[in-house]
């Protein structure tokens, strides 16, 4: 008799099967792998959430200090251009060259990031030895 449903041929396997189940010592070892696996898993995602936390913190204290210098910068800039405009109203004739002075630096080591300016600081100083006759 013939049919499409389990057999006694599958439960003859199925029996095969627990007859070669591993050993109880590799079972053991099998679910304390497992359970160490799970602890080390645990342990690295609260480490990475604390790392995310103390990202989070430096990255506000950074901004912080950036907006704090930001706004020191703009005040100074502020004082700055106040003084600029106030020494251009004082104008007196002959006083060209010191107002030139003080704009210009004439330092060429304190100003090591800026561009190279040397060829116009030569051609100020040399305009201010001798000037140009109109």
């Amino acid at each position: 008799e013939e049919t499409n449903g389990p057999t006694n041929c599958y439960a003859a396997i199925s029996q095969a099967d627990r007859l070669q189940s591993e050993p109880e010592s590799i079972r053991k070892w099998r679910e304390e792998q497992k359970e160490r696996l799970e602890q080390l898993d645990a342990n690295s995602r609260k480490q990475e959430a604390e790392w995310k936390e103390k990202a989070i913190k430096e990255l506000e204290e950074w901004y912080a200090r950036q907006d704090e210098k930001l706004e020191k910068t703009k005040a100074s800039n502020r004082a700055a251009e106040e003084a600029f405009v106030n020494d251009a109203e004082d104008v007196f004739p002959g006083t060209e060259w010191e107002r030139v002075a003080q704009l210009c630096d004439f330092n060429p080591k304190s100003s090591k990031q800026a561009k190279d300016v040397s060829r116009m600081r030569s051609v100020l100083i040399s305009l201010k030895q001798a000037p140009l006759v109109r």
